[in-house]
């Protein structure tokens, strides 16, 4: 029983520690998505400043370039991590499936036990029973 315990608390930490690593990746797609569109915004700004819009004129903004560099890497970086949140999420699901079954089976074990005790308290009552008849008849 203590060794189903045990294996039930690291299991719940196991999914516990996967579900942080599944937000860790979301949280860092997002931040990536909106720094992105951070500098998208910057970039126009840029263009309307300069009113050069077309990136292989020569008076194109160096600024603008440079951001787009920028925002193209941190788009790659989050699609880089797509893949990373999928195995993760595939993890966490493993993880998960795993305690579950593990639970189940403390619960089996449980109701088992539970059968047992009220089968046992119920032979000793039939005792009682049994001895206060033959005392009476």
């Amino acid at each position: 029983m203590k060794s189903r315990d045990s294996l039930i608390r690291l299991r719940r930490f196991q999914v516990d520690e996967k579900r942080r690593q599944v937000t860790q990746i979301e949280t860092m797609m997002a931040d990536f998505e909106q720094m992105a569109a951070e500098l998208d915004r910057q970039i126009l700004e840029e263009e309307e400043r300069a009113g050069i819009t077309d990136v292989t004129h020569f008076a194109y903004p160096t600024f603008a370039k440079a951001a787009m560099t920028r925002r193209d890497n941190l788009r790659q970086s989050a699609e880089n991590l797509k893949q990373q949140l999928d195995d993760a999420q595939a993890e966490l699901a493993e993880a998960y499936d795993e305690l579950k079954k593990i639970e189940l089976l403390q619960e089996r074990s449980q109701e088992a036990e539970r059968k047992s005790e009220d089968r046992r308290g119920q032979q000793e009552m039939d005792e009682i029973g049994l001895r206060m008849y033959v005392r009476t008849g």
